[in-house]
């Protein structure tokens, strides 16, 4: 937990941003995995602990921009509840912690949003994304769940983006420290892999790693030697010669802070000159990126640069054909990278995508292309001091999508098609760093950079 100060001043800056109407933040509760109590591990609500920082189930809260107070909904614990858990500060003591002065009974919840309704005023929600939470809203307002979603209050949703995106001291300080465990996370995986080892017995490590120096890992860990699907979650299978592995993981602080890197390695240790070619082109594109970023310059400008890195180089090796402006203008490159550059990061690993990415990737001034790669790409709007951003370019080679494509001649002017039945077994390759936006460029995050060029991997991995 932060100074009581930090969330104080938060949600007095969310007063002045939106001044009217009750705005309620409803915690998480806990979710049975096949029996009531037994329980996933408990994550909290983002939006909850960055205004109110308290970190357990069944909780709920109300800022009152026009009266000026503050009150948390929540129970004291009960003896049974003692027995099972021990002793629990009380929840008076709690919101002392945090700066709020009211504390009221979880079943008071109901009755004062009632209360506020009768009055004629707005209540301002964020959208939900877990089911109990929808029912109490469903319970509480009387909105239809198929509304719960676009009912939300756009006014509510951003103002809380305008904090949450741009970071401060305290922020940077848990980034760097989840940095640092997602550091260790794949940097023990890529001194560890070795020919044989199945897929899955390199995440364990990974994952015990992130819960020995965090919380857990900040999503489930991607790691496959079919990188070609891009979040592919399956650990079965025999690190084997000849193949690359695509490692994506990173870490939640105690804080709840994130961090999220990619590596791709040579299973066997060294690259193939095929794969060399590929990821020398990637990591290209990944350190331009990173050049370029600094404040007043939109994420899609770099995104777009970054991708002419890449069909260029697709280009020398006889993958792609033509003008280089109009190969990506016409979105060919995006056959071999269908995905965005990066996302914003924070308490959640895709910042705030419960609100939808629409609202803290783009504005009024940025809006979403619809062209295919480019219309996913999460972060296009102009980059601020204090963006915490990933940068993830990637290569695939997907052979369900390279037919489909050929089948019906898509970009077929710019794609030399019959090439690429040599990559149809090649993978993917995603190279993944986290930067914070700084006043005149950007900084890494962590204390040390994991290995990323082809010389540097292949060294590490030369003694495994």
């Amino acid at each position: 937990m932060f100074l009581k100060e930090v969330y104080v001043n938060r949600r007095d800056q969310l007063k002045k941003d939106l001044n009217s109407g009750v705005m309620l933040f409803m915690g998480n509760s806990d979710v049975g995995m096949n029996y009531p109590s037994n329980v996933y591990r408990f994550r909290q609500d983002s939006s909850f602990l960055y205004f109110f920082g308290i970190d357990q189930p069944n909780l709920a809260a109300v800022i009152d921009p026009e009266s000026g107070e503050d009150i948390l909904f929540g129970d004291d614990v009960t003896i049974d509840d003692i027995i099972w858990m021990g002793p629990q500060p009380s929840m008076r003591d709690k919101a002392d912690r945090v700066g709020v002065k009211g504390v009221l009974p979880y079943n008071k919840l109901s009755e004062y949003i009632s209360d506020v309704i009768k009055k004629g005023r707005k209540v301002h929600y964020l959208p939900p994304y877990r089911d109990n939470t929808r029912i109490k809203l469903n319970q509480m307002l009387g909105i239809a769940f198929e509304n719960l979603k676009q009912e939300a209050s756009v006014d509510l949703i951003k103002a809380v983006v305008k904090q949450r995106e741009i970071k401060d001291k305290y922020e940077i300080e848990e980034m760097d420290k989840a940095a640092n465990i997602g550091y260790t996370m794949h940097y023990t995986a890529m001194k560890m892999a070795k020919l044989g080892m199945v897929e899955q017995e390199l995440v364990g490590v990974m994952e015990g790693i992130s819960i020995s120096e965090g919380t857990m890992p900040s999503f489930p860990i991607i790691l496959s030697q079919n990188g070609e699907t891009l979040h592919n979650h399956m650990h079965h299978q025999i690190l084997t010669e000849n193949r690359l592995l695509v490692i994506d993981a990173g870490a939640e602080t105690n804080m709840h802070y994130a961090s999220d890197f990619t590596r791709t390695l040579p299973s066997g240790g060294k690259f193939t000159q095929q794969q060399r070619e590929i990821y020398t082109i990637v990591s290209t594109a990944n350190q331009l990126a990173i050049d370029m970023i600094k404040p007043g310059i939109t994420y899609r400008e770099v995104h777009l640069s970054a991708a002419k890195v890449l069909a260029q180089g697709l280009i020398n090796l006889g993958l792609l054909k033509g003008d280089l402006d109009e190969v990506v203008a016409n979105g060919a490159h995006a056959l071999f990278m269908p995905h965005g550059l990066g996302h914003q990061m924070g308490m959640d690993v895709h910042d705030m995508e419960d609100f939808g990415e629409d609202f803290v990737g783009y504005d009024n001034v940025t809006k979403r292309a619809t062209q295919f790669g480019l219309k996913s790409l999460r972060m296009g709007k102009e980059l601020k001091e204090g963006h915490v951003l990933t940068v993830e370019p990637g290569c695939y080679f997907i052979p369900a999508l390279i037919e489909k494509w050929k089948n019906e001649g898509i970009n077929s002017q710019y794609i030399n098609f019959d090439k690429l039945k040599d990559y149809y077994t090649f993978g993917g390759i995603r190279l993944e760093d986290d930067v914070l936006v700084t006043a005149t460029g950007c900084r890494l995050l962590g204390s040390k950079r994991l290995p990323i060029t082809v010389d540097d991997v292949e060294r590490e991995m030369s003694q495994n």
